[in-house]
């Protein structure tokens, strides 16, 4: 029974840290829609994603952040499913490269790098469609391939100014030390 109780406060304590990430990403976007949205965006949020490096239950907490920020999105439900599984796979390979490499700085550097291809693909194609009347397949690959350099530009921007500093001064700082043990159900 003492084993179970343990694990009960283990799981609520990672449904907590993946809550905190939710409530994050989603605040944050919103409260930073001016350049979180369109066409041409800086989703400062976004830096958010290299979490799973360190912490893999950022990756539940990342994907509804953004279900819950992409619904005030002005693409509406297509920017809730599109943009969710950009950020949902980019966390998945993201925490991946963490089980890796986690103390190499080659690993901090690519992974950085899901989030920004698959924004750029994914919201590029998203966004040309929206562009696009039917039948134009050359019109949208003109429009995919300027949307997706816009967004994909944004996304480096955010994850290598921003993203790649948090993942190499996060384990140096003091912080670290208390979110690994909280994130580890330790007291």
């Amino acid at each position: 029974m003492e084993q179970y109780l343990y694990m009960s406060n283990h799981s609520a304590r990672k449904i907590a840290f993946a809550g905190t990430v939710a409530a994050l990403y989603a605040a944050l976007t919103v409260a930073l829609a001016p350049i979180a949205y369109g066409p041409i965006q800086f989703r400062i949020t976004e830096a958010l994603s290299v979490l799973p490096f360190f912490f893999p239950v950022a990756v539940p907490g990342l994907f509804i952040g953004c279900v819950i920020a992409n619904l005030l999105s002005p693409y509406g439900l297509m920017d809730v499913v599109v943009g969710s599984a950009a950020s949902l796979l980019a966390a998945l390979c993201t925490m991946q490269i963490g089980r890796i490499g986690r103390g190499r700085v080659s690993a901090k550097v690519l992974a950085c790098l899901p989030p920004v291809v698959f924004n750029a693909v994914f919201i590029g194609a998203m966004l040309a469609w929206f562009m696009v009347s039917d039948n134009q397949a050359d019109v949208f690959l003109a429009a995919f391939l300027v949307s997706g350099a816009q967004v994909g530009l944004g996304q480096l921007t955010v994850l290598y100014a921003i993203g790649l500093p948090l993942l190499l001064y996060l384990p140096k700082a003091k912080v670290y030390d208390r979110l690994v043990r909280f994130y580890n159900g330790e007291q």
